[in-house]
């Protein structure tokens, strides 16, 4: 069976400030993504959230970008924002940047991962999804799930996974794309990863047979509203075994927390927490940056779970690791590299203090100047200047 899984989230404001979604938006949005299932748009869905992002998981047959589906979500968003309204919610309906829907989600604010797939014989996914933090956040753990045998031992004990992985790599600023191979030109990949806030992989296919393995949420808000309007969250959705890295090999992944842009304001790096699902808050400085994992088994488009896959003492250390790095980091306050690059502080409330200063700034070469003419005025008078 042809199967698509769309998950498509927003923040449509939530509970005492960057914090936490509030079930009765998720109650709203649920109904209509019920009257969808009803109306046969809709095979299953699962709603949940992390943090103050509404995540909307469904499963259809109608392919990526159907307008129906998509529909289907704003719908539920604006549903969800009228009820944050009502309770006077922080930041009700944030991420939807328009007052109508125009046939596809994307570019209105909303996070969208979809992939359209052949359902195997038994289809295992993992949904990871992240609060505080950009699409970037995820290169890192899906260069070690699927190019690194030091994090997933398959690639080198199965034969099936020798081929490797294609990796889709877009830039965000220029709009363009480049596929490239692991681990023919895995250096070439890693030069480009390496930079997170602007070349963010989008999709991986194993090499072999060109099976989609991983798609990502790629958008970035800044760039769509020309204003820092929140983080961008995103989420990813990973399949699992059969030629695809464990579900083990996948969650070692983010055993190591490592250091993503966003946290308090979207302007500080911090370590990406993996939590439980009843941990999925925004608390110490709005963080420190949240991510949850939900497994599943799709099976002729029904969700079966989920399993709830961080919530394990296993990841325990991984989060007292994480809780030392949040120390270190805010011991700089707001110096870097705590916080991000002026880059990255662009889109950022920052640019507003530095237009309030400006008229204060002078040219070097014309303070020199005044420098000379006090010291040419001293000569004159007979008067000396240290």
């Amino acid at each position: 069976m042809r199967t698509t899984i769309s998950v498509i989230k927003a923040d449509i404001g939530s509970l005492a400030g960057h914090h936490v979604v509030h079930p009765d938006t998720m109650a709203a949005a649920s109904k209509v993504l019920a009257e969808a299932k009803a109306q046969g748009i809709l095979i299953d869905y699962y709603i949940t959230h992390v943090g103050d992002d509404l995540q909307l998981i469904m499963t259809h047959t109608r392919g990526e970008l159907d307008p129906k589906v998509h529909e289907t979500a704003w719908n539920a968003f604006k549903k969800a924002a009228e009820v944050a309204r009502d309770l006077g919610l922080y930041a009700a309906g944030q991420d939807l940047l328009s007052d109508s829907f125009s046939g596809n989600i994307r570019g209105l604010g909303p996070g969208v991962a979809e992939m359209d797939i052949e359902e195997r014989i038994s289809e295992p996914i993992a949904i990871f999804m992240a609060d505080k933090t950009e699409p970037g956040a995820f290169n890192l753990p899906l260069y070690k799930m699927f190019a690194d045998p030091f994090n997933t031992p398959g690639l080198v004990i199965d034969p099936t996974m020798h081929d490797g992985f294609k990796f889709e790599v877009l830039d965000v600023y220029e709009g363009e794309a480049v596929t490239l191979t692991a681990p023919q030109e895995l250096y070439d990949l890693l030069a480009l990863i390496g930079t997170p806030a602007r070349y963010v992989i989008r999709r991986i296919y194993r090499n072999d047979d060109n099976l989609l393995a991983a798609v990502v949420a790629i958008e970035r808000l800044n760039l769509i509203a020309g204003k820092y309007v929140g983080k961008d969250d995103p989420v990813t959705i990973v399949r699992l075994q059969h030629g695809l890295p464990a579900l083990g090999e996948a969650l070692e992944a983010f055993s190591f927390p490592h250091l993503v842009p966003g946290w308090m304001r979207g302007s500080h790096y911090g370590p990406l927490m993996p939590v439980s699902q009843r941990d999925a808050r925004a608390t110490r400085f709005d963080g420190p940056p949240r991510l949850i994992g939900l497994g599943f088994n799709v099976k002729n488009g029904k969700l079966v779970g989920p399993s709830d896959l961080f919530d394990d003492p296993a990841f325990d250390e991984a989060r007292r690791l994480a809780n030392v790095i949040a120390d270190y980091m805010r011991r700089h306050g707001t110096f870097m590299p705590h916080r991000l690059e002026p880059t990255e502080m662009e889109y950022t409330t920052l640019p507003l203090i530095q237009e309030k200063l400006k008229p204060r700034f002078k040219k070097e070469a014309d303070m020199y100047k005044t420098k000379e003419s006090i010291y040419t005025k001293g000569k004159s008078t007979g008067e000396t200047h240290d």
